[in-house]
């Protein structure tokens, strides 16, 4: 038994580690808060019952984060910025304002809105900011970032009042509308999405560019005071009037309450307008009011005792399923999706929800006309919890996606050891488009500037039938500037360039656009460099691509049936004669010392370049690009919101490089 919960020990506490680095150390968390908070529930709980086994490392007794050198020098914390101690019921909070009230009777409580977003110290000395700090490990230091929260809305560089030392610590936070703002940028520019307004913000207060603080648009508020000197302060409320008066921002509607009547109605008020807030918040802080009592109560090695924060279950709402609608992908992949009622969760209207495939359907038994219950994971993505079978009031029909492709009728079959159900028409003009949008993209034949938009105008006009068409549009060159397809003559004459470029990639690329089911980029790298030319790989059978590493028996077969496609050996006949690179002995490699044989790897978002451009660059002029950093790395370049594979460079002594150090070696 001692073993069992050991070993249940361990691997919660491995769990929750790794959530805390992909939350703290890389900004992209993989579970929601909610789905967080249950993990730590129940270790709290396995610790309680067994208190022998608490460990000294185990997340109940550290705080999450670890300081990085990304935006500057580390500084020691004056104060520790702990976190708070979260609950999550109305009891958990009567059990908290009781307790303290039983030593307190006097004491009173404030509740405010808990801000989704970063904490930052700011320092100042004289009325003049000095230091701006991140929160860092919480106890002994955090990033220097002075310069960046000078361009935080909300931030002065002085203060009216000239206090020989004042410390105040705020979130730092995105509005719903400026993070929207920003993911329209990356979209724009082929660059990754953030996944939450906190995501951006933290790798945006990272950046070593202060100027990028400013365009997206980041503010502060305080919420509350770390240290004074020349001033005298008594309670919290106190505080807040304060930074207001020196104008600093602070949180909304604080209230202050004396029983835990009161406080439970704070928290009940705030839950109601956290959808016509402007920004995101996950729950309601409760703190005693009184600094002196605060004193009294202090902290434990990781929470003060003087406060909690209450968090709020995920938003649900109940709608309507009006139908289900079938879309098919470049494979041929048809995927389900649920169209229901509009309703508003965490400030944005959804009406539609991946249902992924039949085995997901039949699980849920989700039926057209069915009330379901709909939520956001980690309060981005809408997805459906559950149907709500006692309110199915008359005989609604099983949902099948059936034998036929709802594009265009061909048979649709499921696939061995899958869920998924595929159109079998090569020709299938769904399938066509998605084909094309991922051949010219960066994953594969990378032709800037070539988007959806215009491939889809170029299929309806009859321009592009297969995808060596794109390598006879300047043959139609002027009929397309007539038909203002892609534009006027400057942006055709660009795109076809970008279009004639493009025939000389590495053959890789070209494999990675032919959208064959399993093989992208990673594997058809590793294809190329066993059989080096597309027309050996071609004519190979099954037992000879699976000899490939990581290409596997249904990879395989997939590669040999579309090599054996009538449609696809005349496509590659008509790339040849448009003069194709398919052979990887005809890449030109430049020869640089600083680059061959030497090791990159890239982390975070590069200001100008994407990573497929920088990755090329390495492997032009014969360096290799890996994904994971270890004692053997010659170099990682760093990006914007650069995680832990920095941390792990500057842990081994790695060297790291910024975009401008990288572009110098490069030429060198």
């Amino acid at each position: 038994m001692a073993e069992n919960v050991k070993e249940k020990l361990a691997t919660l506490r491995k769990e929750i580690l790794r959530h805390n680095d992909l939350y703290y150390n890389n900004d992209s968390p993989e579970i929601t808060d909610y789905q967080y908070d249950q993990l730590m529930l129940e270790l709290k709980k396995l610790e309680k019952e067994h208190p022998e086994m608490v460990t000294a490392d185990s997340p109940t007794q550290r705080v999450g984060g670890v300081a990085k050198r990304t935006a500057g020098i580390l500084v020691r914390h004056d104060v520790p910025m702990l976190s708070l101690q979260d609950v999550f019921s109305k009891e958990d909070i009567d059990e908290f304002v009781d307790a303290i009230l039983h030593d307190m009777p006097d004491c009173e409580f404030v509740v405010e809105e808990k801000i989704d977003g970063l904490s930052l110290a700011l320092r100042y000395y004289n009325g003049v900011l000095k230091t701006a700090i991140t929160r860092g490990d919480g106890i002994v230091e955090g990033e220097d970032v002075t310069a960046n929260a000078l361009n935080l809305r909300g931030v002065s560089s002085t203060l009216p009042e000239k206090l020989p030392y004042l410390e105040v610590r705020g979130e730092v936070y995105m509005t719903r509308e400026a993070f929207e703002k920003v993911n329209k940028e990356q979209l724009e520019n082929d660059k990754k999405l953030f996944a939450n307004p906190r995501n951006c913000a933290a790798g945006t207060l990272r950046q070593l560019d202060s100027n990028v603080i400013k365009k997206r648009g980041l503010s502060i508020f305080a919420f509350n005071l770390q240290k004074a000197e020349g001033r005298l302060f008594t309670k919290h409320d106190e505080t807040l009037r304060y930074f207001k008066e020196q104008g600093i921002p602070i949180i909304h509607d604080y209230v202050v309450c004396k029983t835990k009547q009161e406080v439970w109605q704070a928290i009940e008020a705030i839950e109601k307008r956290r959808n016509k807030l402007p920004y995101d918040i996950d729950g309601a802080v409760v703190k005693v009011n009184s600094l002196a009592q605060r004193e009294i109560l202090g902290a434990t090695s990781k929470v003060p005792r003087w406060a909690v924060a209450y968090k709020y279950p995920p938003e649900e709402k109940d709608t309507k399923l009006l139908a289900i609608k079938l879309s098919v992908g470049r494979t041929g992949r048809i995927t389900p999706t649920a169209i229901f009622e509009p309703v508003q969760l965490c400030g944005t209207v959804v009406e539609r929800a991946t249902l992924h495939n039949q085995d997901f359907i039949d699980a849920l038994d989700i039926r057209v006309g069915d009330i379901i219950r709909v939520y956001k994971s980690g309060e981005i993505i809408p997805k459906i919890r559950c149907v709500l079978k006692t309110k199915r009031t008359v005989a609604l029909q099983p949902f099948k996606i059936g034998n036929k492709c709802p594009v265009c009728g061909a048979p649709a079959i499921r696939d061995e050891n899958t869920a998924d159900v595929r159109c079998t028409n090569s020709s299938c003009p769904a399938q066509f488009e998605g084909r094309l949008v991922n051949f010219v993209g960066r994953g594969a034949m990378d032709i800037k500037g070539f988007g959806e938009k215009y491939i889809k105008k170029l299929i309806d006009e009859g321009y592009l039938h297969d995808i060596a068409d794109i390598y006879y549009l300047r043959e139609q060159r002027d009929e397309l500037v007539e038909k203002g397809l892609i534009g006027k003559d400057k942006n055709t004459d660009k795109l076809l360039e970008k279009i004639e470029a493009s025939k000389t990639n590495a053959p890789w690329r070209l494999l990675a656009g032919f959208g064959i089911p399993n093989i992208g980029k990673a594997a058809a790298k590793s294809l190329m460099a066993y059989f080096h030319t597309i027309d050996a790989l071609a004519v190979a059978d099954v037992d000879t691509i699976k000899q490939v590493d990581d290409i596997g028996d249904v990879s395989a077969k997939f590669v040999f049936e579309f090599f054996r496609g009538k449609e696809n050996i005349g496509m590659l006949d008509k790339l040849k004669k448009a003069g194709m690179n398919m052979n990887e002995g005809e890449t030109v490699t430049e020869v640089n010392d600083n680059v061959s044989d030497r090791t990159f790897v890239l982390t975070g978002t590069l200001p100008t370049m994407s990573r497929t451009e920088a990755s090329a660059a390495i492997e032009k002029m014969g360096g290799r690009v890996v994904s994971s950093v270890s004692a053997k790395t010659d170099y990682v370049v760093v990006g914007e919101n650069a995680g832990s594979k920095l941390v792990k460079a500057q842990r081994l002594g790695v060297k790291t490089l910024s975009e401008d150090e990288f572009k110098a070696l490069l030429t060198e």
